[in-house]
């Protein structure tokens, strides 16, 4: 290789990576990408090269973004490949490396009131450049709040076009024409009725400059709604399908090392607890038995297999000893209840003022909203050695970079001489933007001196996970004197500041008790979507702080999950005051909101909607969730559901889901048809199930089978209909969930005639 104006060379230990496309990467930043011979690094996002025998050119995409399930391996690869025209056949992919190339920073912005206090009011109108500055200073690479095509989506595109350029100079120079006249499709250049590979143009391509300003095709990646029915083939095949169905996919609990021993780990009850006592010589006779490793708040056993690790952990019966708030239910009911009733509110949002009105409500009701567990199939696993000076670090992480930090802290070695390998995750929910387990395997690694893999127990899974928060909430409603109209709204919320408790441990690497001390101020992440979208002259979200004393995380949905279960649930009530039917009481008051009037009426029609009169067992909700982008941008993705339900000998049943979608610009239609779908039975499940109180730190439900998940046989009918929008896309990630419980608690009134206001869906006159 030599080195040109064009480009310079990196990894030369490893056959010689040149860096084509070097324009288009920040020049503050040094390449993330490491080219194997024969390898060319185009950009940040991809590199190009030959196999088979030099028959094929393969382009290999770098993914800077966690894949748990949603597909967005696929997603990040097929961005690139369709802008470069690549046959989708020959492309692969990598993970991305921690840098700051692959800073987010729309979620920066989003996250703004938790990295930047005094702009809080900003939240995700905080300076573009700021939020740019501090994605990139950390780096902040994370998977959540679905942020990953407002921030990625163009850089992908860019790359593409980028080697799609270069091919089409060096097939232009062979032919003598333009190369804007050439176009690109299956990893061939064409112009007219001519044709070359890419894998003969390469050679010739990394010679040539792409465009400074990258020339992208005229229409952004799309799937058109009806373009491809449901059970048709997908334009593009899930990447990492065939090997999770056959079961060669490697997951972070399938890594294997030589020499490599196994852990397992008993911590303390869920909140503030140490570790008192243990009897080390009730392992000793366990068979495989490496070591015992003691930390201050877990005990953890090493063997040479897991389950001998397990069973060694498990017979020294650990003890431990609060040294403070340790998680207890009945606590929180006494603190929420007391926070509703008696304390101090806080007005978050508020359009007009409507505390006059709603001195006399026309309606009152409370909802309530129990600890949820991610639950995911796959519980923690991590995997550490120390080699060369290095520790590398296996792990399932929505945060890499933040892992690494809380290896190196526990290891007392730099950040930089600790290499992260993400994994994929076998389900998350959010559960794996906790990094505890890269502190706990770089401790035991660093104890034993060889390689170790830490993976919890379902116990101990749902024992240390944080679940979502708790909360309670009043809603008031003022009603037209001819009840056709709503004039008066409020919410108030009593939930601890769940979002910056949360994000201190995630960005600062704070503790669980250290974090508890700031649940007790307002936060306004806590409370988004709170604010109905109808057109209701005089509404507030207020909350009311308080301190739990039990710890919280984020989870799918964040709050959305909720404050769409007592919104749309309230409406339902509004509207059967008035005497009027749910859906057209719905759509008289969102005049200017077309796109959510399309969706309702959507669903109506996919569910053959009755008007949810009594004993039709139907019930009907929606939600918008908001992603600001900068700029004075905000994407939009809308859901309407309508649920088909009714209550058997005490259980509930659901029997149908229709949903109608819009989430913009469609980029795969089968992966977002899979996420919605996914979504739907997220939220039945924790419509019915996925919640558990706590009595002295220990979960009341620790197995899955204690949750009341739905079973295979539980799960219903499902019909998904999306909108056909040019709009900016939107991550259907979390949006599939919202709606759910709402639906199905208002088809469930309309089945029995009782409200039910408490998640899981428990009705209060039974």
């Amino acid at each position: 290789m030599r080195l040109t104006r064009r480009g310079l060379l990196v990894g030369a230990g490893v056959g010689g990576a040149l860096l084509i496309a070097f324009p288009l990467l920040p020049r503050r930043h040094p390449v993330p990408l490491v080219a194997g011979k024969g390898e060319h690094v185009v950009d940040a996002f991809l590199k190009v090269g030959r196999i088979k025998g030099g028959k094929d050119c393969i382009l290999t995409v770098a993914v800077p973004l966690c894949e748990m399930g949603q597909g967005i391996t696929t997603l990040v690869a097929q961005i690139v490949a369709d802008e470069a025209g690549a046959d989708w056949r020959k492309v692969a992919v990598e993970a991305a490396p921690i840098s700051p190339a692959y800073a987010d920073p729309v979620l920066s912005a989003k996250w703004a009131p938790l990295w930047m206090p005094a702009f809080a009011s900003l939240g995700a109108d905080a300076d573009s450049t700021l939020a740019r500055l501090h994605a990139e200073r950390g780096p902040l690479m994370a998977t959540a709040d679905g942020t990953a095509l407002a921030a990625f989506e163009a850089p992908l595109r860019e790359a593409g076009a980028a080697l799609r350029a270069m091919m089409a100079q060096a097939a232009a120079a062979k032919w003598g024409v333009g190369w804007e006249e050439c176009d690109t499709k299956d990893s061939f250049v064409s112009h007219g009725k001519k044709r070359l590979p890419f894998a003969e143009l390469l050679d010739m391509a990394v010679d040539y400059d792409p465009p400074s300003v990258p020339v992208l095709r005229a229409e952004p990646p799309r799937d058109a709604p009806g373009q491809f029915p449901e059970g048709a083939p997908p334009r593009h095949p899930r990447l990492d399908l065939p090997a999770k169905v056959d079961g060669s996919f490697t997951f972070a609990g399938d890594v294997r090392l030589p020499g490599m021993v196994f852990a397992a780990i008993a911590h303390g009850p869920q909140g503030a607890s140490v570790l008192s006592s243990y009897d080390k010589q009730a392992a000793a006779g366990v068979r495989g038995l490496v070591t015992v490793v003691k930390a201050k708040r877990w005990l953890a056993a090493v063997a040479t297999g897991w389950h001998a690790a397990d069973k060694a952990v498990r017979a020294m019966e650990p003890r431990f000893k609060a040294d403070g708030p340790i998680a207890d239910s009945e606590k929180v009911l006494v603190a929420l209840d007391k926070a509703l009733t008696k304390g101090d509110p806080i007005r978050l949002f508020s359009e007009g003022d409507p505390d006059a009105l709603l001195a006399k409500p026309s309606l009152t009701a409370r909802y309530d909203v129990e600890a949820a567990f991610h639950a995911p199939l796959e519980t923690a696993t991590a995997t550490a050695r120390v080699r060369d000076g290095k520790l590398e670090l296996w792990i399932a992480t929505q945060a890499p970079e933040r892992a690494r930090r809380a290896a190196a802290r526990a290891a007392d070695v730099a950040r930089t001489d600790v290499i992260v390998y993400p994994m994929h995750a076998g389900g998350s929910f959010d559960a794996r933007l906790d990094t505890r387990i890269a502190a706990e395997v770089a401790t035991i690694c660093k104890i034993v001196g060889k390689p170790v893999q830490l993976t919890y127990s379902r116990w101990q899974e749902s024992l240390a996970g944080i679940p979502r928060t708790p909360l309670s909430a009043q809603l008031d409603g003022a009603l037209s004197m001819d009840k056709t109209r709503v004039l008066g709204w409020r919410a108030r919320l009593a939930v601890p500041a769940t979002a910056f408790e949360s994000g201190a441990r995630l960005l600062y690497g704070w503790g669980v008790q250290q974090a508890l001390d700031l649940q007790d101020q307002s936060d306004p992440m806590a409370c988004e979507g709170a604010m109905p979208l109808y057109h209701i002259p005089e509404k507030a979200v207020d909350q009311v702080p308080l301190a739990l004393r039990q710890p919280t995380a984020r989870f799918r949905g964040q709050a959305h999950g909720y404050t769409a279960f007592f919104t749309e649930s309230f409406i339902d009530e509004l509207a059967d005051a008035a005497g009027k039917e749910p859906l057209s009481f719905r759509v008289a008051m969102l005049e200017g909101e077309p796109r959510l009037v399309a969706c309702l009426q959507g669903a109506g029609r996919l569910a053959q909607w009755g008007g949810g009169i009594e004993a039709s067992g139907q019930g009907i909700a929606c939600h918008q969730m908001e992603l600001p982008t900068g700029g004075g941008a905000v994407r939009k993705g809308i859901i309407a559901v309508v649920a088909t339900a009714r209550q058997e000998a005490g259980v509930v049943r659901v029997e149908r889901l229709s949903a109608y979608v819009d989430i913009g610009r469609i980029v795969n239609m089968s992966l977002a048809r899979q996420q919605i779908e996914g979504g739907l039975m997220f939220g039945l499940a924790h419509a019915v199930g996925g919640a558990s109180g706590y009595a002295k730190g220990r979960p009341l439900a620790g197995r899955l089978s204690q949750l009341g998940l739905p079973l295979l046989a539980d799960c219903p009918k499902v019909d998904i209909a999306f909108a056909d929008s040019n709009e900016d896309p939107f991550d259907p990630g979390e949006l599939g969930m919202v709606a759910v419980a709402p639906a199905i608690a208002n088809a469930l009134f309309s089945a029995t005639g009782v409200r039910f206001r408490r998640l899981p869906l428990i009705s209060e006159g039974l």
